[in-house]
């Protein structure tokens, strides 16, 4: 059973930081394509960041400002996110991919993120 929890969001001020959290159950955890995406409202998810065996990437609107790194002792992805935005204002959510494995694609239930002007 693969199970994703997201911690760490809350509300912050423009130009503050935040750093979230995914903590990953059931294994395969370092081998497996791992991001972070998000939702506004009235928005459709968006990729944010995505880290794999290959490398690491992130969308045009957080790249400099945004950090994915993982900990496989601790089976937990994180993102950190600095100078934050108004409009990095979402719902966070953290997802692993597994299906090149024979499994499935797994998402986290999601955590707010709230920036404030």
């Amino acid at each position: 059973q693969v199970q994703l929890v997201e911690s760490g969001g809350g509300l912050v001020q423009a130009g503050g930081s935040l750093r979230l959290s995914c903590e990953v159950s059931g294994p395969l955890f370092s081998l497996s394509p791992m991001g972070w995406y998000r939702q506004a409202p009235g928005k459709q998810r968006e990729l944010v960041a995505y880290i794999d065996t290959d490398g690491i990437r992130y969308s045009d609107s957080v790249k400099g400002r945004f950090t994915i790194f993982r900990d496989n002792r601790k089976n937990t992805m994180y993102l950190q996110m600095n100078s934050l935005k108004s409009e990095d204002t979402a719902v966070y959510y953290c997802n692993s991919d597994r299906r090149e494995f024979g499994l499935d694609d797994y998402w986290g239930q999601g955590t707010q993120v709230t920036v404030s002007s």
